[in-house]
């Protein structure tokens, strides 16, 4: 019963408008007291100490100087300079603009680990270019909001920092090599529809008219930025330093990029840079640490172990329960975010998982897709949120340039699922 009232608290608040990790918090603290009517202080006063617990984790402190580097990156302007070298590569001609988004995102996944700066800081650049291309700001925010997806995939990934923290099996090294291809193979699977319906639909007429820029010049203009993820990636391998230092060294690197390179960020910009990345981090943090109330009132509420045991033996066998398990987390991630799901899902996913002896890399990147996907599906799709804001477009206006991106996406998500190895390999190559 108490058991019931805790997902029914959780969906009551959810619509009411309550935010998401205060409905999380309100609920598992409700049901807590509810079960410990007895007790001293009806049982709250374990509130506070997994409200601590939720947050006393080293790896946790990798993400809000994840979300400080994406800040300062979308301030740098490398974000316009990368665009520039790409389109020197690829050139000029109908859906070149979403190629150039979709590698650009994918690239810029690579330095923050945060899906909206990694759409707003794309989005600034590659939504006006595309509207004076030809392109309509619908199709252009699809695009954005769904490269911007990539980033949870490709390290570094503040999804996957979550995820290691909730398995203790998974390391953070592990599932950043995990998520290389799969995040590889995820934007070609966007790069392919997204061209299409650009050609299909004549859009970009425009785009051949415009000038090509020099590629050397562009080179040079881009160095700083491309040398980013090769600082950040490559010190990891060298084991110069963790992931939660690499973020730190990512901080300092974006800023002696923009104040003494690029010269774009000044002594007076640092004030809102870290305003916005504090604001952004608090949230992401308090949502994390209320999260842990829910999780503690799952586990003593013993709802965990009877949900699990009614999947396992549900009959439907190890691919029957993990595609009713995807289908479960699309839906819920047209209404929750991924971190959210992440912290609600895993610990009831978690005795499963160990039941059919999945590896919790593997699944871990599965669940990461899943997030990805959840990212750019509406209603409530965090990218497409921020790259619609930038192109002053509504969310459903997007929705037939974004379905068949997501299913593409979703296609690379049975291919990781029919072939593990597709994630499992360059973790083993690379020892960890």
């Amino acid at each position: 019963m108490i058991a019931t009232l805790l997902f029914v608290a959780f969906l009551v608040l959810m619509f009411l408008g309550v935010p998401i990790g205060a409905a999380l918090g309100l609920a598992g603290a409700a049901c807590i007291a509810l079960a410990n009517m007895d007790a001293q202080w009806f049982g709250l006063l374990a509130v506070p100490q997994n409200l601590y617990a939720g947050l006393g984790k080293y790896p946790l402190l990798a993400i809000p100087m994840f979300v400080l580097v994406g800040s300062i990156f979308d301030r740098s302007g490398v974000a316009a300079r990368l665009v520039n070298f790409a389109i020197a590569i690829v050139g000029r001609g109908p859906g070149m603009l979403p190629l150039v988004a979709i590698v650009v995102a994918m690239f810029l996944g690579g330095i923050s680990g945060s899906g909206p700066a990694n759409a707003a800081a794309v989005g600034g650049v590659m939504i006006a270019a595309m509207y004076r291309a030809g392109y309509p700001g619908s199709f252009s925010a699809s695009v954005v909001g769904a490269a911007a997806a990539t980033d949870i995939l490709i390290p570094p990934s503040v999804a996957f920092i979550i995820y290691s923290v909730l398995v203790p099996g998974a390391s953070v090294p592990a599932l950043f090599a995990a998520g290389m291809i799969p995040g590889i193979l995820a934007g070609i699977a966007l790069i392919v529809p997204a061209v299409w319906m650009a050609r299909k639909h004549k859009m970009g007429h425009l785009e051949a008219a415009l000038p090509r820029p020099e590629l050397w010049k562009s080179f040079k203009e881009a160095i700083w930025g491309l040398a980013a993820p090769i600082l950040i990636l490559g010190g990891m391998r060298a084991g110069w330093f963790t992931p939660t230092e690499a973020a730190v060294v990512a901080v300092f690197y974006g800023l002696f990029v923009g104040m003494a390179i690029h010269r774009t960020i000044g002594v007076r910009d640092l004030f809102p840079i870290l305003r916005e990345a504090g604001e952004l981090s608090a949230v992401i943090m308090l949502v994390v640490a209320l999260a842990g109330i829910f999780a503690f009132s799952l586990s003593t509420l013993g709802v965990i172990d009877p949900v699990a045991n009614a999947i396992v033996n549900s009959g439907l066998g190890e691919y029957g329960v993990l595609m009713l398990l995807i289908l479960l987390l699309i839906t819920v991630g047209m209404f929750l975010d991924g971190i959210s799901i992440f912290l609600m899902f895993v610990p009831l996913l978690l005795p499963i998982m160990s039941h059919y002896n999945w590896d919790p890399v593997w699944f871990g990147v599965i669940l990461t897709l899943k997030v990805a996907l959840g990212q750019f599906t509406p209603p409530l799709a965090v990218n497409l949120m921020v790259s619609c804001r930038i192109a002053n477009v509504r969310m459903e206006s997007t929705i037939r340039w974004v379905i068949p991106m997501l299913i593409a996406m979703f296609g690379v998500m049975l291919l990781v699922i029919a072939f593990p190895q597709l994630a499992l390999w360059l973790p083993a190559k690379l020892g960890y």
